[in-house]
């Protein structure tokens, strides 16, 4: 039995649930980038960040290259970049909203006291 789309959904961003997995993905957005680029960005463990790694690239979203014992990961295609933009814009949006009821419960405040 295929599973629903709304499911599949879930475990794809499920899969990007963690931070290092999104800084990979932002740092990847501005071109292929080496594995000790990616560890100077990230100042983590390389065993943390190989098996980060190894989770986007058995997922599909990024794929990686070997020349000698330089090893360069890149997105797989541009939709990942457009994903990241669109997350940023929403949680911009999020924020100002929030930055606005911030600043409605301070004026309350003042005008309580």
């Amino acid at each position: 039995m295929p599973v629903p789309l709304y499911q599949a959904k879930a475990e794809f961003f499920r899969m990007l649930g963690h931070p290092v997995r999104i800084r990979v993905l932002e740092l990847l957005q501005d071109g292929p980038q080496p594995v000790r680029d990616l560890l100077a960005a990230l100042e983590i463990e390389p065993a943390a960040l190989s098996q980060q790694l190894a989770v986007l690239r058995r997922s599909g979203i990024v794929t990686s290259t070997r020349t000698g014992s330089t090893v360069v990961y890149e997105l797989a295609g541009g939709d990942v970049a457009d994903l990241m933009r669109a997350a940023r814009r929403i949680l911009t949006e999020m924020l100002a909203g929030q930055n606005e009821l911030l600043e409605e419960l301070r004026e309350a405040e003042v005008g309580t006291e």
